[in-house]
């Protein structure tokens, strides 16, 4: 956009990890799990991810639950998910064939001539309206615009906590995530190219995932006060069982974190000459980061580009953008309200059960399939969702399961 308009601009990138390497000095705390969505638009700006990133192309997921497993295929036939790592790998992975993601995003911005300081941001103040950034052993940079784009699991966002800026950090929640090597036969066996997503009714967990990629195998949890003791009542339960060799240890996992996850975006991501991008500003809930990132980051690019880098910019031509995800989040919060309701209820788990199994089955419409698959991969919006649910034809055949469970139950 910059050339379009014959500006010449000069990009410095401070990132202190190294995304060669395996975690934790590469890592980002991530499930790695990009939307086609994001896969697409990555595409028509000339970015397209190449074998050595994506580990695994998702092309359907396997929903476990307390009445029963279905495999549920790619809506269309139309839609498929990237697997990868944001680094080189879990700890204590060797001769990798795999690039990590950020790495790779990293080398192309390299090869648009920014520059990459590996250096950890220490302070930003203001000098004379532009902004000063400061880093341990050098001398500090002037610029006329700084883009934060740090993230929640790390103190840099502190540096603009109580100061003229006006920003306050997200809100967040803590999540869990540990990879496991399995090798890439075991893996086709086990998982083969299917999300494994556990909708169990186990108190304090609300959402679980199993993410298959080249030789290793990463698992997510979402709940409240996640801790070591709900992981292990997950890990024996039979539906994870299932997905692992018999001879599967729970406790032989190669890397394990407790990431903290954007739920409540940034008050004021903006000030003048800065904007806060992804997790340090808004995200979508739960799913699609790295897609929420990438349209603020274009919506900054084109008011810095053609609006201008004052505070009254951004809040005219950015915080629109912002705005919709949180609006979007609202309607999300409804939407995992009911799955929560859901989980907790067999005859509703089976209801939808029984309405996606026969949908798989009869080749009609995939209107539940459809919401399941948009529901746990981010690949539309909360509010599409929410509206797909709301359509006679949807109502109308849920009713007809739901009075079956009902039947069924009595």
């Amino acid at each position: 956009m910059a050339a379009r308009v014959d500006l010449k601009i000069h990009v410095d990138i401070y990132e202190p990890r190294d995304f060669s390497k395996p975690a934790p000095q590469g890592c980002n705390m991530c499930a790695g799990v990009v939307s086609e969505s994001l896969v697409q638009m990555l595409a028509t700006e000339g970015i397209n991810l190449p074998t050595t990133v994506v580990q695994r192309a998702i092309d359907s997921y396997v929903m476990h639950t307390d009445v029963g497993n279905l495999r549920i295929e790619t809506p269309h036939r139309e839609k498929r998910i990237a697997a990868l790592y944001r680094s080189a790998g879990p700890r204590g992975v060797v001769n990798s064939q795999w690039v990590g993601f950020d790495g790779y995003l990293l080398s192309l911005a390299q090869a648009k001539g920014a520059q990459v300081i590996p250096a950890r941001v220490t302070e930003v103040i203001r000098l004379d309206g532009c902004l000063q950034v400061k880093r341990q052993g050098a001398p500090p940079q002037v610029y006329d615009l700084l883009s934060v784009t740090a993230g929640v699991n790390t103190s840099a966002l502190k540096i603009f906590e109580n100061k003229e800026f006006g920003y306050q950090p997200p809100k967040t929640t803590k999540t869990a995530i540990r990879e496991y090597y399995m090798g890439a036969q075991q893996i086709e066996r086990c998982l083969g190219s299917s999300l494994h997503v556990f909708l169990l009714n186990i108190p304090k967990l609300d959402f679980a995932m199993i993410v298959p990629k080249g030789d290793y195998v990463t698992f997510c949890l979402l709940g409240a006060d996640l801790n070591e003791a709900l992981f292990q009542t997950l890990l024996e339960s039979p539906a994870v069982k299932s997905c692992f060799p018999p001879d599967w240890k729970a406790d032989q996992s190669a890397c394990k974190c407790f990431p903290h996850i954007n739920i409540q975006g940034a008050v004021r991501p903006y000030a003048d000459r800065m904007v806060f991008i992804g997790d340090s500003g808004v995200s979508r809930l739960y799913k699609d980061g790295i897609g929420s990132a990438y349209r603020a980051a274009k919506a900054a690019a084109v008011t810095a580009i053609f609006e201008g880098i004052s505070a009254q910019a951004f809040k005219n031509y950015y915080f629109p953008v912002c705005r919709a995800m949180v609006t979007d989040n609202q309607f999300g919060k409804v939407i995992f309200m009911v799955t929560h309701l859901i989980q907790r209820m067999r005859f509703l788990t089976q209801a939808v059960l029984w309405r996606a199994a026969r949908e798989q089955r009869q080749g009609v419409p995939p209107r539940m399939s459809g919401v399941l698959w948009d529901t746990f991969t981010g690949s539309t919006s909360y509010k599409n969702i929410l509206i797909h649910t709301l359509q006679p034809a949807f109502i109308g055949h849920f009713l007809g399961e739901l009075g079956r469970a009902l039947i069924k139950k009595s």
